[in-house]
């Protein structure tokens, strides 16, 4: 077998027993905002915001999870070196945050490997003032062996509600060749995409058992009826959702 594949299953065994309870914790938050029509959101700069875009208005997705994107952290941004210049900008999540409107009750999923970046702890401070809950996907170790760049000290890990660790290596990449310095193959995004669509799987199984005969997700464009079912949901959780169809 390849030594990614390798890699990552085992990863995903470890995540599945080791952080069963934390994941428990996230489907019960977001559950509950769901349930009673608050705002979810979520975050992540530059790679860990594919994150983010995996979440947001995805088919088989929950269409009330609203993604937000700041420009100078996107991929396609170039001299791309900016983008790590702006995660780093304390301040610049502030900015992002003003544009949200974080109402208490709401949710924020923040999704940071290192954890020690201004931009994603300027969010994660602006929405805890408000009275929303945070949910981290991170890397305990490796972030705990870093130091913060904001300037309270704070990592992710230390500052959410809910955090769910990835288990990935320092530095992210999982696999060695012999004479070769770096590792090579990152995991968080496999890792956390499975995180979160898994949660995301369990809040419409918990909504179901609450009686919501449609949970809030998104039908594919493609199947017969789906752009009905779409307008009809998107009407009836219009409150919790922050972005236009049309």
């Amino acid at each position: 077998m390849f030594d990614y594949f390798n890699k990552i299953n085992s990863l995903l065994n470890i995540v599945e027993k080791e952080e069963n309870e934390n994941i428990q914790k996230a489907v019960e938050l977001l559950t509950y905002a769901n349930l009673n029509h608050q705002s979810v959101y979520i975050f992540g700069a530059s790679h860990a915001g594919i994150l983010a875009e995996e979440m947001y208005y995805r088919a088989g997705g929950l269409m009330t999870i609203n993604a937000i994107f700041g420009r100078e952290l996107m991929l396609d941004r170039n001299p791309i070196a900016v983008t790590s210049k702006m995660e780093r900008l304390e301040g610049y999540g502030q900015v992002l945050a003003s544009s949200v409107g974080f109402q208490e009750g709401d949710v924020l999923i923040l999704h940071s490997v290192s954890g020690r970046n201004p931009v994603t702890i300027d969010l994660a401070f602006a929405a805890r003032r408000a009275g929303a809950k945070i949910i981290a996907i991170t890397n305990k170790q490796y972030s705990s062996s870093t130091t913060s760049r904001h300037s309270t000290g704070k990592r992710l890990f230390e500052i959410a509600d809910v955090v769910i660790d990835n288990h990935g290596d320092i530095g992210d990449a999982t696999c060695s060749i012999e004479g070769v310095p770096q590792k090579i193959g990152p995991t968080s995004t496999v890792v956390g995409a499975t995180i979160l669509n898994a949660i995301v799987v369990e809040v419409c199984k918990q909504l179901v058992k609450q009686g919501v005969k449609y949970p809030p997700i998104y039908y594919s464009a493609n199947l017969d009826g789906g752009d009905a079912l779409n307008q009809s949901l998107f009407k009836k959780y219009q409150e919790s959702i922050h972005y236009r169809l049309n």
